[in-house]
């Protein structure tokens, strides 16, 4: 547990002051990270609320201050003072800690590190602003909406494809292939690239693997790695493509590829290994924490049948009822910061390089901010959730996530709405203390489908009316 020190103070959130630090271990006399914390960690999270407004873990990249109150979440991912280059210490603790030849563990991950901290969510302003500039030019509104048919296309492909007599796994059929398919398509992925959807599926589960352990291993670094530059060899080529085509004379292409590489081409994306930083977490955060949302929630609404029979009969709250979906089980339970400068929070001095994490899924249930924070209501009007992060580094991508979620939930309650999760199966998380998820979810229907025509979702609001909403990572 780290030392006090004299430090800068600035004025914190409400919140009780704490002498000394409290020791999440003591608070609820076990682990934290124990296998009931990974079926359900919300009763851990209202334990750590209630003991302080600050708490230290060792269980987190060897040592963290953890936050649980939404006002000091929001502080976190608001404030300068709390840093988001936290890549080095992350990538090379595991290798400092197990690798025999420090200096070989740590060159063994180089190309890792090259990449992983150039991308957008892990810079600092100035950089930051820069190259979210260049990138939020492929996410206006206009854009999205142009892109509405296609999506509910691929939807209702997926689900036509479904013999919904039988009890067939929503997490295989729709949840974990439709949101690569959907990035894909924002991004230009051709038809033939896109065949590629089944590598990035099996590239994200290893990047998941490594960014959800809140301590990584050597090996798992290492398997991040590879799965990281073979996800950088693939966009390598089709900016090589690219590039050709347009030098041949071809006309840019209205698509992310095509903004990015006008966006090199200006200066506002330095160099090739900040441009294939930024496409390969766009592909990764694009789809992973998004198939997340969709199984986690269809679940969280068939276990809740009275909010399921709610939206059957008015479609007009599932814009709403989507939002309260990623407050009441955000499929990001946490994101974390490095203190930039010594300060002081609740009484308790935090150091400079100090790592302090955000536990956004304890924030969406804390009672200070929300009425019956552990109840699903779909017709609350609730502050908004922090599933999508605050400040700059708000989800850039949150106007995609939603429109996909309001597009799959309004076609499954068309085509099924005798829908219900398998009696037989017990849920099945993956585990992993970051992305909350499902390996599957068994579903079955007790009669034939449906064939009640398919509306079009309205278009969420602008990106600019989402901010005060990390759930998509991608800032």
């Amino acid at each position: 547990m780290p030392h006090g020190r004299r430090a800068s103070a600035f004025d914190a959130p409400p919140g009780a002051l704490i002498s000394r630090p409290l020791d999440a271990r003591v608070v609820l006399g076990r682990s934290l990270l124990d296998d009931a914390f990974l079926r359900d960690p919300y009763p851990t999270y209202r334990a750590l609320r209630e003991a302080g407004p600050l708490v230290w873990s060792d269980e987190f990249f060897g040592g963290a201050w953890l936050v649980t109150r939404h006002a000091d979440v929001e502080l976190v991912l608001r404030d300068a003072r709390f840093s988001a280059q936290r890549t080095g210490g992350w990538l090379m603790r595991p290798a400092d800690a197990e690798h025999p030849d420090r200096r070989a563990g740590r060159n063994a991950l180089k190309g890792f590190q090259r990449l992983f901290s150039r991308a957008m969510i892990f810079l600092d302003a100035p950089d930051h602003a820069r190259v979210r500039q260049a990138m939020s030019a492929a996410f206006r509104p206009a854009d999205l909406q142009r892109l509405m048919p296609r999506i509910e296309q691929a939807v209702a492909e997926r689900l036509a494809a479904i013999d919904a007599r039988a009890p067939f796994d929503f997490v295989r059929a729709l949840a974990r292939p439709l949101p690569a398919q959907v990035i894909g398509l924002l991004m230009g992925l051709d038809d033939d690239e896109s065949d590629s959807q089944a590598d990035v599926v099996a590239w994200s589960d290893e990047l998941a693997d490594f960014i959800g352990a809140p301590a990584p291993s050597h090996v798992q670094a290492l398997r991040a790695q590879t799965a990281l530059l073979a996800m950088a060899r693939y966009f390598d080529g089709l900016l090589a493509r690219r590039r050709a085509a347009l030098a041949d004379g071809a006309e840019p292409r209205d698509d992310v590829i095509g903004r990015l590489l006008q966006a090199e081409r200006d200066g506002q994306i330095r160099g090739s290994a900040e441009l294939l930083a930024q496409c390969v977490m766009l592909l990764f955060a694009g789809h992973e924490t998004t198939r997340h949302l969709l199984a986690n929630g269809l679940r969280t609404l068939l276990t809740h049948p009275e909010q399921w029979r709610l939206l059957q009969r008015d479609r007009a709250l599932l814009p709403g009822a989507v939002r309260e979906l990623l407050r009441f089980d955000s499929p990001v339970q946490y994101t974390g910061r490095r203190v930039a400068t010594d300060l002081e929070l609740h009484g308790q001095t935090l150091h400079r390089g100090d790592l302090v994490v955000a536990l956004i899924g304890a924030a969406n249930r804390d009672p200070a901010r929300h009425e019956r924070p552990d109840e699903l209501d779909i017709t609350r009007r609730p502050a908004p959730p922090l599933a999508f992060g605050q400040g700059p580094h708000v989800c850039i991508g949150a106007a995609l996530t939603l429109m996909e979620a309001q597009t799959v939930f309004g076609q499954v309650l068309d085509h099924w709405p005798d829908l219900l999760p398998s009696p037989t199966t017990e849920p099945r998380w993956i585990g992993n203390a970051l992305y909350r998820g499902l390996h599957e979810l068994p579903l079955q229907c007790s009669g034939l489908p449906a064939s009640t025509p398919i509306s079009a979702p309205t278009l969420p609001p602008s990106l600019t009316a989402l901010t005060p909403d990390p759930a998509c990572k991608l800032s």
